[in-house]
């Protein structure tokens, strides 16, 4: 659309601007303002006055600047070429940011989303002739040695016929490879790429319920607290917690096709190491580099805060496109307590009524329309795909009671809170496992039966309980010291040891120790619950445990994690057999 000089400038409050008697504008549209066309959003409209938010840093602008609308809403262009590439929090590469201005983003720069020079090896899937509807699938082209992408017509377009046809071979993101004829009788040229806006969630034909994990590597999450696909999980805690550190692990080794990875208002350093790390790290699924299948959008702590705002939306609408393809989507949204924080600015600026400790009244609003666009899905096309949002959050202070916290627990399912005492104590992932929770545990149930043991979800049940039970105990051991306690709570004690140490602990840095299937967690799982059987036997029959601590079984069982590799579970009987020698000598011995 040809653009239109529809303002001037009357007032400026850092990136909020106002204009008055501006008419020409619609809610949420796009404008460039001022001399330097710096990118912003349409977020207020009165008869009298127009209020936008811009998305670059304001300073130096003034009063009587001039404003031009788009007749479009903020959008992203969706196409081959997002997948091995940074954006910026509306969706401006930084590789040609940094080419056309240096290392530091000058204000107004204008580059491509996608690379409109290479060419893509394309395969047309219609024929003149076909109805198609919106979301159907038109051409396919290898995007990175890990995803084929397949280019969709517009679910803007609701149905149309393809009126011809390119051949296959090579073509950009701009040429034209399907001509249809809407209803209506006029023509539209359909290419590689389409833009949507971000706000709005691209639609599919049905939702599924949660019946899959998304299955993580980490076993304190795979087996006490897994996250379905297209489910939706918080991970909150306080400064060096280790909440980064998590996705990283999640991103690394689940078994998401795709992971979107949003540094919302993090420190440059932090989005530095993982762009590092992905890019050198090899994918455990493809075999190919893990940035192959990986983009990541970068709004670092010093970039400007309206666009941190967007960068969410940004990134989960890439997500919705490559569901759209058929995969699953893994986001990693770190933080949104800083995304909180750009709303919580930008509603000062605007003077809105601000509620609890200064957020806006419409952050939980907010917070719930993000993480409902998680979800397994129908696709228009007829695929399955399905965006899983897992979301950092950082409290100040560590404290769980502020609003993002609260507010964000009452729309995920679940929640992986961080404790700063395991983090100091080099207990990795520090996920408290007293304040976390999944309600996904009784949907996967059926899953995990079938797919990895009918022993699993029982195991499991078994394990949390222990662990509750050494809590309560704990509470006498601080009072009273624990060699008042009688032989079976001692066992209990250091049963709940053995599966802190030996089974909710993990070591990102150790080969057998940083990934481990869900196989191997089960096979875990039963060795320390035959363990306990075991002991409990002996202490049920008089065997104090001072003479059980005396063997070094407890630490052989600790060490299963290492001394195993994932490959070699067979070795897990020999363990069924040191405990049965440990059994059968302390019978022995006490005869």
């Amino acid at each position: 659309m040809a653009e239109e000089k529809t303002g001037i400038i009357y007032g400026i409050n850092g990136p909020v601007i106002y204009l008055k008697n501006a008419v020409g504008f619609k809610m949420s549209e796009m404008v460039y303002v001022g001399k330097q066309r710096l990118v912003g959003e349409v977020i207020s409209l009165t008869t009298e006055t127009t209020t936008i938010q811009v998305y670059e840093e304001t300073g130096g602008m003034k009063p009587g600047e001039l404003v031009y609308g788009t007749g479009d809403a903020i959008s992203v262009t969706l196409g081959p070429g997002i997948l091995n590439n940074i954006y910026d929090g509306i969706e401006r590469p930084l590789a040609e940011i940094a080419k056309a201005s240096g290392k530091y983003i000058t204000r107004g720069v204008s580059v491509s989303s996608l690379d409109e020079e290479k060419k893509w090896d394309v395969k047309i899937k219609v024929k003149a002739g076909d109805s198609i509807r919106g979301g159907a699938i038109i051409a396919e082209c290898q995007e990175t040695p890990s995803i084929l992408h397949r280019s969709m017509m517009t679910p803007l377009i609701k149905s149309a016929v393809v009126k011809s046809v390119q051949p296959d071979g090579q073509y950009t993101v701009k040429d034209p490879i399907v001509t249809v004829t809407l209803p209506d009788g006029s023509d539209r040229d359909l290419t590689l790429a389409q833009k949507w806006p971000i706000r709005i969630p691209r639609p599919s034909l049905s939702r599924y319920p949660a019946s899959e994990p998304l299955v993580t590597g980490q076993r304190i999450l795979d087996t006490l607290f897994p996250i379905a696909r297209g489910g939706t999980a918080a991970i909150p805690g306080g400064f060096g917690t280790g909440k980064t550190m998590t996705q990283h692990s999640i991103a690394k080794f689940s078994n998401a096709n795709v992971i979107i990875y949003i540094g919302c208002g993090e420190r440059g350093n932090e989005m530095t190491e993982v762009l590092e790390d992905f890019s050198k790290l090899e994918d455990p699924q493809t075999g190919n580099k893990l940035m192959a299948r990986t983009a990541l959008i970068a709004n670092t702590s010093n970039m400007p805060v309206a666009a941190r705002e967007a960068s969410i939306y940004t990134g989960i609408t890439l997500a919705e496109y490559y569901r759209d393809m058929g995969y699953d989507v893994a986001i990693m949204a770190d933080s949104t307590s800083r995304w909180a924080e750009a709303l919580r600015e930008l509603s000062g600026r605007m003077e809105e009524m601000p509620a609890e400790e200064g957020f806006p009244a419409y952050l939980a609003s907010r917070l719930a329309a993000f993480y409902e666009r998680a979800g397994q899905m129908q696709t228009l096309n007829n695929l399955e795909g399905s965006v899983s949002i897992i979301g950092a959050v950082s409290p100040q202070g560590g404290d769980f009671s502020e609003p993002v916290t609260m507010n964000t627990k009452r729309f995920v399912r679940c929640f992986w809170g961080l404790d700063k005492a395991l983090a100091y104590a080099r207990h990795y992932p520090a996920i408290n496992w007293m304040e976390s929770y999944s309600e996904y545990v009784g949907d996967l149930a059926p899953w995990y039966k079938e797919h990895v043991d009918q022993g699993f979800v029982n195991d499991r049940t078994q394990i949390v309980a222990l662990l509750n039970s050494e809590d309560k105990l704990m509470e006498t051991v601080k009072l009273i010291g624990s060699d008042v306690l009688p032989d079976d709570q001692k066992l209990t004690l250091e049963i709940a040891r053995v599966i802190r140490l030996g089974f909710l602990q993990q070591n990102a840095f150790h080969p057998s120790d940083q990934n481990v299937p869900l196989k191997k967690q089960f096979l875990m799982m039963e060795t320390i619950l035959y363990l306990y059987q075991k002991a409990r036997a002996l202490v049920t029959q008089g065997h104090p445990m001072s003479i059980l601590k005396e063997e070094d079984i407890f630490e052989k069982i600790i060490a299963i994690k290492y001394d195993v590799p994932n490959d070699k579970l067979e070795m897990f009987d020999d363990y069924k057999k040191k405990i049965d020698d440990f059994y059968n000598k302390v019978l022995e011995k006490n005869a």
